[in-house]
């Protein structure tokens, strides 16, 4: 185990002050004597760090205008004992989410979009799953996580999608919910969000961000890509548990940042973020400039939709609502806006009591638990409230959770049926199966054994009963089970995936050459067999049969189309010696028959 040896906590401090000025929640202005307030909070901080076996954290605090305390505990790099500082580059991940949400409205001020008309007026290009959505949906409702659309995230994870490409596959996910019945958080939206930022705007969601917050605040060191960050001297480290252990092990940097861009890209630090955080204390002010519109930071504030169905449980933090990029709640009776971000590893949280004029930064480098205790326990001493024992609270539910999950891996596979066996030799199961959504599964075979490939998780496949096949249980990419299923003439045809908050199916994928133009253009035409009569037309990609309603050939293998209205029956294309096609083969019932093409 790699034992952790603490800097001590000047190394990484900077108080900038020690008395501010503040308005209070529920009285006057008052003065906040900070050292005072904080006294022994380092020794809490570094026991929290301990207790919950984390390498390092960084803490921000804002009070009405300045950043009056800027401290780095722990390590940023283990490895080489390089400790947290106040300049410490980490993922803001989701945190990114209000800096979108403002660009939007930068947009509304511009006249160039409202947030409460259908956002197709001013986007075109977006389209959803049913025309309730396309005519309703507005960039309110996409900001707020109330389409009735959820999560999907498996979609954007560790996958090599572009931002157009997420975009596009928004028409193809089903709502579960009824629109605006409840919040239902979707990151995509979030990236539509960016795209259409570009489309209104001319300019990358990168550029504007860049353009309109970063420069005006003075966010020098902030940026959008790993890559970018990884060539800085000083950035944030993941680590993650080695399972029933307390060793730390690395974990590998999150990078597929370009598609995600909107909803989580943003990479920062305490002193850079902390110009934005006393803009939005501040009603958009900094520096006594007006750089955000105070319009913007209302809009944002104002809930539109519940948050949770259930209080927290030990009812300090009650009422939360989303509203766009920020979630507003009553924490001990004061007004906190706040949201969290969580990507590879990194962990952070954005908080502030506008009435308060007091924000908060967290960042950690393992367990998405801590930015939100060491938050609340700031904002607890700070305001003089009683002391909630978060961290022993989270700590105990944590343990419990860990031992639940330890004890459960002792009974693996207790639905497994034995006895059983593949229906089909397994190289039959390898090939390609997409869905539109998700995007793409390949299945491979090599040395009699099977493997699975998803965006960029590859893990290996065993036979777990019947068609069902699982991976082991990867501490980092999870447990996957995958299910096959055959089509009418007895074929792999189709595997399934549970994946969010549903069974995903994904269908093999037909050889190319069946979805060719070129090839099927060939295919069109006439066919006859005495009085029956076969008309094929190519319509928008895709060859369907003429009848009173049309048919529609779906590629199936070799020369072959299955008729999508009948999974049962097949239509093969047979060729003459110089490559034309000749004829076809309709198989249904057991019965074929046969008709020549009319040249």
């Amino acid at each position: 185990m790699r034992k952790i040896n603490r800097p001590g906590s000047l190394l990484a401090a900077v108080i900038l002050s020690a008395v501010f000025s503040l308005l209070s929640h529920t009285t006057a202005a008052q003065t906040i004597d900070v050292q005072k307030k904080l006294k022994g909070f380092d020794q809490t901080v570094e026991q929290i760090l301990k207790d919950w076996n984390v390498p390092g954290c960084g803490i921000g605090i804002i009070v009405k205008d300045k950043l009056v305390f800027a401290r780095g505990y722990g390590y940023r790099d283990l490895e080489n004992s390089l400790p947290v500082t106040p300049n410490t580059l980490f993922q803001i991940a989701s945190n990114t989410k209000l800096f979108t949400a403002t660009a939007v409205g930068f947009l509304v001020e511009e006249g160039k979009i409202d947030w409460d008309k259908p956002i197709k007026t001013y986007v075109p290009q977006i389209q959803f799953y049913n025309d309730e959505l396309n005519a309703s949906v507005t960039i309110r409702d996409m900001l707020s996580h109330r389409t009735g659309i959820s999560r999907h995230d498996g979609i954007w994870i560790r996958s090599d999608f572009t931002r157009q490409e997420l975009f596009e596959r928004i028409k193809f996910l089903e709502p579960p919910l009824p629109f605006r019945s409840g919040a239902l958080y979707n990151t995509l939206m979030y990236v539509a969000a960016g795209q259409s930022v570009e489309y209104l705007s001319g300019k990358t969601w990168e550029a504007f961000v860049q353009e309109k917050i970063f420069t005006p605040l003075e966010m020098s060191h902030s940026m959008f890509m790993t890559e970018n960050m990884l060539k800085q001297p000083d950035f944030m480290t993941p680590y993650y548990e080695k399972r029933d252990t307390t060793i730390l092990l690395k974990s590998l940097f999150y990078t597929q940042n370009q598609g995600l861009g909107p909803a989580g890209s943003i990479i920062s630090s305490i002193d850079d973020l902390s110009k934005w955080v006393i803009a939005q204390i501040n009603g958009g002010k900094f520096k006594g400039t007006q750089v955000i519109p105070a319009g913007i930071i209302k809009e944002t504030m104002k809930p539109a939709i519940p948050y949770s169905s259930v209080p927290d449980k030990y009812f300090e933090n009650l009422n939360a609502m989303y509203g766009m990029g920020r979630a507003t709640s009553s924490y001990k009776g004061h007004y906190m806006a706040q949201h969290g971000g969580s990507i590879g590893g990194i962990y952070s949280i954005i908080s502030i009591m506008p009435a308060d004029s007091i924000g908060v930064i967290v960042f950690t480098n393992r367990l998405s638990q801590l930015p939100g205790i060491i938050a609340f326990t700031v904002y607890d001493r700070l305001l003089g409230l009683p002391e909630t024992p978060w961290s022993e609270r989270g700590l105990k539910d944590y343990l419990k959770g860990r031992e639940t999950a330890k004890e459960s891996r002792k009974k693996p596979d207790s639905d497994r049926v034995l006895g059983t066996s593949p229906s089909h030799s397994l190289a039959d199961y390898a090939g390609i199966y997409e869905d539109p959504a998700y995007g793409r599964v390949q299945i491979m075979y090599s040395n009699d054994s099977l493997a699975f490939k998803f965006n960029q998780y590859e893990l290996p496949l065993y036979h777990y009963h019947y068609d069902r096949f699982m991976t082991p249980d990867d501490q980092l990419y999870g447990k996957w089970s995958l299910m096959f299923s055959t089509d009418a003439q007895g074929d792999i045809s189709q595997l399934k995936i549970s994946l969010d908050e549903k069974e995903v199916a994904f269908n093999r994928v037909a050889d190319p050459r069946l979805r060719d133009p070129e090839f099927l253009k060939k295919l069109a035409g006439q066919y006859e067999n005495g009085g029956n009569r076969a008309v094929i037309e190519l319509r928008n990609g895709e060859l369907v049969v003429n009848t009173a309603p049309p048919q529609h050939l779906i590629p199936y293998k070799g020369n072959m189309f299955r008729i999508r209205e009948f999974s049962d029956q097949i239509v093969e294309f047979m060729f003459d010696e110089t490559g034309k096609p000749a004829g076809l083969k309709i198989t249904a019932d057991g019965n074929s028959i046969y008709m020549e093409k009319r040249q």
